[in-house]
């Protein structure tokens, strides 16, 4: 006779084994790889595509499970011009579903002037529903006011908005302007953020870099970002808020919280921990990956590594995120 106890264990297979098929978030360690500054993730159907700084190329990994990302074949899309506006210092990609097609919104410097003053962020575009094959057209770089680096895009209704960081005088601050569309910028732009605070100003440079649109379960609005020199072990992730309803154009709009929402955990093993991107789960849940050192003093180096875990909703709807751990420790689920 089939006994009740063989038949409650059998269901419970039934059930773990529904709920990792229904997309259920994976187990899995931080570091997701070794190496991977300026770490991007998107989800589109049941595959993940991940990107990095490398420098000199850009490159996409896909998979179908984040914990065996380190398996993904690493596959080059993209290599920059020997000369031209955007030859070189090819940092902080990021891969957006827009309207049917893949964009890649990326800083580069120009050839034989490799500085702040001649960085901006371009633009590619991919009609191919696999964003590792098919062809990319270059749509060149946005018409943005300032020189800057690390440009994200989101819509709020039908609009579409640009934010970046744009050097202004001795500050990184950031900036955003209304989109015509992917790859043009309208209007005029608006500094809604400068680094204004303590933790902001660390590591000898007054920084806010890494913009990332988040949207709140409530109608709310929020942008994170990067405050500090990344060479800091103080580097870490800030929040702007902006409520239901508000104009995004309007720097009154957004509000800042006074300490970062992501810093260091030397408990942890996790030391300046920054640029970061947001992500949905199959389940519906909201994830973060950025970077970090595994040990203090270890600067601003290819040695960063990606790391992800849940982001966590207040009742009030604004998101708080637990302390980060590293390698040995198990991440959240």
């Amino acid at each position: 006779m089939f006994h009740w106890s063989a038949r409650l264990l059998l269901a419970a297979i039934l059930l773990h084994a529904t709920a990792a098929h229904a997309g259920a978030p994976p187990a899995f360690q931080n570091p997701l790889l070794p190496s991977g500054p300026d770490p991007w993730i998107a989800r589109d159907g049941d595959t993940y595509y991940y990107m990095g700084t490398h420098g000199d190329r850009l490159a996409i990994r896909k998979t179908r499970d984040l914990a065996r990302l380190a398996e993904a074949t690493e596959t080059t899309i993209w290599r920059p011009p020997a000369t031209g506006p955007n030859a070189q210092s090819i940092w902080a990609p990021e891969l957006h579903r827009i309207d049917g097609k893949w964009y890649v919104y990326y800083t580069a410097a120009a050839s034989g002037h490799d500085d702040d003053d001649h960085r901006g962020v371009f633009v590619l575009e991919n009609e191919n529903t696999d964003p590792t094959t098919g062809q990319w057209q270059d749509r060149g770089r946005l018409a943005t006011r300032h020189p800057g680096i690390d440009g994200t895009t989101f819509s709020v209704g039908e609009q579409r908005y640009f934010v970046y960081s744009p050097y202004v005088g001795p500050d990184s601050v950031l900036a955003i302007v209304a989109m015509s569309n992917p790859w043009t910028l309208a209007g005029e732009e608006t500094i809604i953020a400068r680094p204004d605070q303590a933790w902001e100003r660390q590591g000898g440079r007054q920084i806010l870099e890494g913009p990332e649109f988040l949207a709140g379960p409530k109608g709310d609005l929020f942008l994170s970002y990067s405050g500090s020199a990344c060479w800091s072990d103080d580097y870490a992730i800030g929040l702007l808020h902006a409520r239901p309803g508000s104009d995004p154009l309007d720097a009154a709009s957004w509000s800042k919280s006074r300490e970062p929402i992501l810093a260091k955990n030397p408990a942890g093993n996790v030391h300046a921990p920054g640029h970061n991107g947001f992500f949905d789960m199959p389940d519906g849940s909201i994830w973060i990956v950025y970077h970090a050192n595994p040990a203090p003093d270890m600067k601003c180096t290819a040695k960063r590594s990606p790391r992800i875990q849940p982001v966590n909703w207040r009742e009030d709807g604004m998101p708080w995120l637990e302390p980060p751990v590293g390698a040995g420790l198990p991440a959240a689920r």
